[in-house]
């Protein structure tokens, strides 16, 4: 790379400590407002940048990465999830893409647990009950929810967020079960007092809650469809802080309106911030607006890990959070 500060530019708006360290070590463009860049925004950032700093909210697809002009070697993205970055056509055009793996597990699998309490225990309910301020006094039968302890937990995708939702749920006196692409090792599946189901049939039908923990590539797209779903028991419910498009969001919706599903909790959606209205109408739904790794810490750990892959690589260097597109 040549000796001069690379140009860098930002989709969106991050932590004021971020953005003052990258001017500090490159030129950089900053997002004056925290909006999506238009397409046309992204196409004039590709072709004069030399790294890319984009979010989730940004479609990086070929056919944008065809626009890229030569400079553009780096796509250092501000998130784990680069089911939105082609990361294949960036390599072929001789573009790196890197990510910040591994800092949202802890914020995401709490949030996890929290949506499961929320749902169990109707907390919204509750909480609706209190400022409308229509509470009457405690009553032996009002506001009843279910206890997790006990509880069979189904995990679906049994990576680093999935084996901290474990963690978290073992110690509510859960029993933990999970689906995964590769068995966990038997040293890591005992310590985590996991069973194994080889087949994801078989272990939904079988579970009080259902925690969607996997990515989404073209392999768990709709991995819970229609068929999927009915599964389940009547009693259980599903819970998701991964991605929108494993589940069939309309197939979901019609189940809970249904009374074929008691609960669930999202905080993720198929088609963005394109929700299906009628999912918002009901009470046995809990619905944030993918807080999962909504923290502080979180988000400046995410920037720092930015920086250090756009500086390893200024100093020509492989960057240490590379994403090498066999393993996407």
């Amino acid at each position: 790379m040549p000796s001069e500060r690379l140009n860098v530019v930002v989709t969106r708006r991050l932590p004021d400590a971020v953005e003052t360290r990258l001017k500090e070590l490159f030129n950089v463009t900053l997002r004056d407002d925290d909006t999506p860049m238009t397409r046309e925004e992204l196409v004039a950032a590709v072709q004069t940048a030399d790294v890319l700093v984009p979010c989730i909210t940004d479609k990086i697809d070929a056919g944008l990465i065809g626009q890229a002009g030569d400079r553009l070697k780096l796509i250092a993205n501000f998130g784990a999830g680069i089911d939105h970055v082609d990361v294949n056509t960036a390599r072929q055009r001789g573009i790196l893409v890197s990510n910040t793996p591994g800092v949202v597990t802890e914020d995401t699998a709490d949030m996890t647990l929290a949506l499961m309490l929320s749902v169990t225990r109707k907390i919204p309910q509750g909480l609706n009950i209190m400022q409308s301020g229509e509470w009457g006094g405690w009553s032996p039968t009002a506001n009843l929810g279910g206890r997790l302890g006990g509880r069979r937990l189904g995990i679906l995708g049994m990576g680093r967020i999935g084996q901290a939702v474990a963690r978290r749920a073992a110690a509510f006196g859960m029993q933990i079960h999970y689906h995964n692409r590769k068995r966990l090792r038997p040293e890591v599946e005992d310590a985590l007092e996991a069973t194994y189901w080889d087949s994801l049939d078989q272990m939904v039908a079988r579970m009080d809650i259902i925690s969607i923990n996997c990515p989404h590539t073209p392999s768990t797209f709709h991995l819970m469809n229609a068929r999927r779903l009915k599964l389940l028991k009547p009693t259980a419910v599903i819970v998701n802080t991964s991605r929108g498009e494993v589940i069939d969001e309309n197939a979901l919706t019609r189940m809970l309106r249904a009374g074929e599903l008691a609960g669930a909790g999202l905080d993720v959606y198929e088609h963005g911030t394109d929700i299906n209205p009628r999912l918002r109408q009901l009470d046995n739904v809990v619905l944030l607006p993918h807080m999962g790794s909504a923290t502080v810490e979180g988000r400046m750990e995410m920037g720092e890990k930015v920086i250090i892959n756009i500086k390893t690589f200024a100093d020509g260097h492989r960057p240490p959070d590379l994403v090498i597109p066999a393993m996407v």
